[in-house]
């Protein structure tokens, strides 16, 4: 996936989820932060950004914060983009063979998917998690606790018993992670709904991302440990 014209900028700060202040062309200015997750880590007053500039009249931000220079890589942090890349990767045959049909968000029991793909004569259920923290080259997820994302972990079960295949992808925004794990410590009511999901056949895949100033796309498989 391509970006169009990035900005280089500064962080200065984050007073919520939503909005940042960073300082772009000799001015400082508000920022939408396209992730609620706490990114601390990432977010550190003085650090290098990339901002996508919009000239929407309705919005209240005149950017949009996308990516952060860390480890001497940039991190990309736009929670709308592992899906889009999900659906790319697996269109052209990075994890299923003749793949027929891809639509995106399909409703199932309480839940709403991020994929419905049909491949190989079998329906699949897949759910797409997008991964920023890396502790020691270990990818963790998730970032802030997710009742909701618990709650799609353990949907999949369910399809599985319904006859549907089922797969969650953990898409890593980033390169220099050499496996990827739940993150026990901040949630592990998640880690334990992943280790059931995984024994009930759910596969549980995670692929890391290069990232420049222009692009991002899903590059390898990393290892999953449960």
């Amino acid at each position: 996936m391509r970006y169009q014209n990035l900005k280089e900028a500064v962080f200065l700060k984050r007073p919520n989820r939503f909005i940042a202040w960073i300082s772009i062309e000799g001015q400082e200015v508000k920022c939408h932060v396209k992730n609620t997750g706490r990114l601390k880590e990432l977010l550190i007053p003085g650090a290098r950004i990339l901002v996508e500039p919009s000239d929407d009249p309705k919005r209240k931000t005149g950017y949009s914060l996308i990516c952060v220079f860390h480890n001497n890589q940039w991190v990309n942090i736009d929670s709308q983009v592992p899906n889009k890349l999900a659906e790319e990767w697996i269109a052209r045959g990075g994890l299923l063979d003749s793949v027929t049909r891809i639509k995106r968000e399909k409703t199932w029991g309480h839940s709403r998917f991020d994929l419905y793909v049909e491949a190989e004569g079998k329906r699949w259920l897949i759910e797409v998690k997008g991964v920023t923290l890396n502790q020691g080259g270990t990818a963790l997820f998730p970032d802030a606790p997710t009742e909701r994302g618990k709650k799609h972990i353990e949907e999949l079960i369910l399809c599985r018993e319904d006859g549907y295949e089922a797969a969650v992808i953990f898409v890593i925004q980033r390169k220099d992670v050499s496996r990827f794990s739940p993150h026990e410590e901040r949630q592990p009511e998640f880690a334990d709904a992943l280790r059931a999901a995984k024994k009930a056949g759910v596969r549980v895949l995670a692929v890391d991302c290069v990232v420049n100033k222009e692009e991002i796309y899903i590059d390898n498989f990393v290892p999953v440990v449960l």
